[in-house]
């Protein structure tokens, strides 16, 4: 019996192609409900958590920087920053070296916010792999970063 999760009926190349697409879509889906359903809690959306915690390992960035980092367009990155900044969570400073430039930091308070959760987070994701061995995450990595890069900027 074949238990594949489309219904669809073409080739067998076609339907391993979007069984596949479909486990990783529904994995990815799930793994990120896990990880993130905290966030609710410190009213943090994930687009916002990305933020923070790109500038908390990464440093102060330009606004445009971030919103590749995250994977999110610059027009909502700036909505995204703009309820940060009302937070009190970052700051926007005009770029010395460049004014027509935005860097984005922490404030204090973000600063703190971020370092107080982030061993929650990592403890979260940890727990979501646990159900594949060391070997298996090195393997998922590796073909992650494989569809991904092959379909980077199409």
């Amino acid at each position: 019996m074949n238990f594949m999760s489309t219904q669809y009926q073409g080739t067998p190349e076609e339907t391993l192609a979007l069984d596949t697409y479909i486990k990783m879509i529904r994995a990815a889906e799930s793994v990120t409900y896990q990880v993130n359903r905290k966030l609710s809690d410190l009213n943090l959306t994930l687009s916002q958590f990305g933020v923070l915690e790109a500038i908390y390992h990464l440093g102060p960035m330009h606004q445009n920087k971030l919103a590749d980092k995250i994977l999110k367009s610059t027009g909502n990155m700036t909505m995204v920053i703009d309820n940060l900044q009302k937070r009190g969570l970052v700051s926007r400073d005009r770029d010395a070296n460049d004014r027509r430039c935005i860097l984005v930091s922490l404030t204090a308070e973000g600063r703190t916010l971020i370092a107080d959760y982030f061993p929650t987070h990592v403890s979260l994701v940890v727990q979501a792999f646990e159900t594949l061995s060391e070997s298996e995450r090195k393997t998922l990595g590796v073909l992650l970063k494989q569809v991904g890069l092959a379909n980077a900027g199409q």
